[in-house]
């Protein structure tokens, strides 16, 4: 696997950094919530913004529509067991 390019990893940072700080200012209830499944839906919503941005950021010879193609063709990250939290005696 090819190594990305520093101008590639700097725009997945910039990205990120621009898309999450406009989320982290919607979604700072969320993010601070008692509730775990809210902070995990906000968790969740911060690393699909991870996602998007490096997508965008590797794919900048794409046409628009093709970015978004391959953002909605992604497949969907599988969920987590029930079990998690419990330990095995």
């Amino acid at each position: 696997m090819a190594k990305k390019s520093e101008s590639s990893i700097e725009n997945r940072v910039y990205l990120f950094e621009s898309l999450a700080s406009s989320y982290v200012a919607a979604a700072s209830d969320a993010l601070g919530s008692k509730d775990s499944a809210e902070r995990e839906r906000a968790r969740r919503a911060l690393a699909e913004l991870a996602y998007v941005s490096c997508v965008v950021a590797d794919t900048g010879d794409l046409s628009p529509e093709a970015v978004r193609e391959r953002l909605l063709s992604a497949p969907a990250p599988e969920r987590k067991s029930a079990r998690r939290g419990k330990r095995n005696k």
